[in-house]
């Protein structure tokens, strides 16, 4: 299913924002398939959380990192979960459906492409971040943030980094954190976070749409919202909130994960392609197309 746009000619560049793929190689071969996406010229901005839950996350890893150039991606939670695994930061558990990736003989390889992919990226005034930004941040301010980190996993002692990092972080940002403690509330702001407190504390334990949440939570982009109004942000992580357009804000998770779709936003016109999930482990209450 597609939706597209009178306002969009193929004599341009196009980039299709694709949501949380979370493993499902197979759906997102088909999603790609029917866009239409032509390699020499356009993009694809993958918004993070490319593996797990899904059964072929190394396939997933594999599509992107042969795409070259014509691919981007940043880094989700579950993205970090798995780097979690590989450092030794979090021990491999067995109901970890992610865990067969690190018994692939490219493991190592994988992994090394993986840690290189920032937690944010721009492109004029379009930023794509897997979960949201700080109403506080700026666009520039979060790519500088996202450098911090990026520049530590893509050190030789990244493993004892993720080591430091990794773990739940729920205070409020100041500028004067530093080490571990900083990076940490990057991370989770970056690829964890869904809602604040009503003093603008991170929480991370709230997954519902927010209809169903607290009243005392807010959803991050509410609160940026008031604050930022001349720039876009692209971003996943929120299959409860499914997808959503707002003017300045693009959500492109749509469960694909859980048995629901998945789904690309052409970020010239925001035409819709969707594909249903193909290849899943797991089921959630049915979610409809766009």
């Amino acid at each position: 299913m597609r939706k597209t746009s009178i306002y969009f000619t193929m004599d341009r560049m196009a980039t299709y924002a694709i949501g949380d793929v979370q493993g499902c190689a197979d759906s997102l071969a088909a999603l790609v398939h029917r866009l239409p996406f032509r390699p020499q010229r356009d993009r694809l901005w993958f918004v993070g959380d490319l593996v797990n839950r899904g059964p072929k996350s190394a396939e997933v890893l594999r599509m992107i990192r042969a795409a070259g150039p014509s691919a981007q991606a940043v880094l989700g939670n579950h993205d970090f979960h798995l780097l979690a695994m590989a450092s030794g930061a979090r021990p491999v558990q067995a109901s970890d459906t992610v865990s067969a990736l690190l018994q692939e003989p490219d493991a190592d390889d994988l992994i090394d492409w993986l840690r290189h992919q920032p937690l944010c990226v721009a492109d004029g005034k379009t930023l794509m971040v897997h979960a949201g930004l700080l109403p506080e941040w700026s666009s520039r301010q979060a790519l500088g943030l996202s450098e911090e980190v990026s520049k530590r996993l893509r050190s030789s002692q990244w493993k004892s980094f993720m080591q430091s990092i990794y773990g739940n972080s729920e205070g409020r940002w100041r500028e004067s954190l530093r080490g571990a403690t900083r990076y940490k509330m990057i991370v989770n702001v970056m690829t964890r976070m869904r809602y604040l407190q009503a003093d603008g504390q991170l929480e991370l334990k709230c997954k519902v749409a927010p209809s169903l949440a607290p009243k005392e939570l807010s959803p991050w982009f509410e609160r940026r919202a008031r604050r930022r109004s001349n720039e876009r942000i692209v971003f996943g992580h929120w299959s409860t909130l499914g997808l959503m357009r707002r003017p300045g804000l693009i959500a492109t998770d749509t469960g694909c994960g859980w048995g629901g779709y998945l789904s690309a936003v052409r970020l010239e016109d925001e035409a819709i392609f969707q594909q249903p999930a193909i290849d899943t482990l797991f089921s959630s209450p049915s979610r409809t197309a766009v």
